[in-house]
């Protein structure tokens, strides 16, 4: 046999030598793989530790105390099984508590995701001072909810607030029932637009520029281009935003609260589910009922939460 011929190698002996090098190579990757989380598990473990004893050991507890008929002294505390439940379902006032919230709920995200989405585009478009309008509409954002409550307070006062004196009238927004949830709203509205209002400005500036080139020499005009181009490809983070503020709207509490120096509103029109729940821990001493309370708003954002997840997955095996 001359050196220019070429000698066959069986196909049996080549493959077992392959097969043993990939398994190499995968053993090798496993174990770089488990050193890299036995080492970065020492930098998580703090963050576990006290998620633990801040959340998840709170909430057990306030589970456990839900069966119970505990009061704030936390002594002398008899299971009493599902009677907190029974009783929530029966009283009035949860029912009209979760109305208050749900209505203002009704009110708010609308608002807050047109107006997020008009502040954001005019932030995208306009040419000057781009900072200086971005940091105007997100500043409010950044206020605690004790200074923006006694801020409002002040404005809706009918005689010396800003409020009338702009509109001209004399409205006593904090102390007639027509208006007092109107107030919160407004309040809300200038308080967290500037949150939407990033999410949606980020949005706008991932939207790839050659769709709107190509729309533009296609000849769409502006409204075409921002409803066939610019709505479709913010869906997604339309949609997170309503279910964000859709769960922070149900825990309406602080704003409230304030507004109305820590009573109910007139006529009780403004007392939330939130706020009931913390008169029945705080004030009534009964923290067994109020931990049943709370759990059933606990639900209630469960389930909303899990709706938006499941739909967001039929949404993406349809596209698939």
């Amino acid at each position: 046999m001359t050196s220019t011929e070429s000698v066959a190698v069986p196909t049996a002996a080549i493959r077992p030598a392959r097969v043993g090098r990939e398994e190499a190579r995968e053993g090798s990757a496993r174990a770089r793989l488990g050193r890299g989380l036995q080492h970065g598990g020492w930098f998580v473990a703090p963050f576990f530790v006290l998620f633990g004893l801040f959340v998840i050991v709170p909430v057990l507890r306030g589970l456990w105390l839900s069966f119970t008929d505990a009061n704030i002294s936390g002594v002398g505390a008899h299971f009493v099984g599902l009677d907190n439940y029974r009783e929530a379902l029966d009283d009035p006032l949860v029912w009209s508590s979760l109305g208050h919230s749900a209505y203002f709920t009704l009110l708010v995200v609308p608002c807050i995701v047109v107006l997020a989405f008009l502040l954001a585009m005019l932030a995208h478009h306009i040419e000057r001072a781009k900072w200086l309008w971005r940091l105007c509409f997100f500043a409010p954002f950044l206020l605690p909810s004790a200074v923006v409550g006694n801020l409002w307070w002040w404005l809706f006062q009918p005689a010396t607030g800003m409020v009338n004196h702009v509109l001209g009238l004399q409205t006593p927004w904090l102390t007639q029932k027509s208006t007092a949830m109107l107030a919160i709203v407004i309040c809300t509205l200038w308080w967290t637009v500037g949150f939407s209002f990033l999410l949606y400005l980020a949005a706008l500036q991932n939207i790839p520029q050659h769709l709107y080139e190509a729309a533009e020499l296609d000849g769409a005009n502006a409204w075409r281009r921002t409803v066939h181009i610019t709505l479709p490809m913010l869906r997604n983070i339309t949609g997170l935003i309503v279910v964000l503020q859709i769960l922070a709207s149900l825990q309406l509490f602080d704003q409230a609260v304030i507004l109305y120096q820590f009573g109910p509103g007139p006529e009780e029109s403004t007392r939330t589910f939130v706020q009931y729940t913390l008169e029945q821990g705080f004030t009534s001493y009964r923290v067994g009922y109020a931990s049943a309370i709370s759990f059933i708003l606990f639900l209630i954002i469960a389930v909303i939460a899990l709706g938006r997840m499941w739909l967001l997955r039929k949404r993406e095996e349809g596209v698939r």
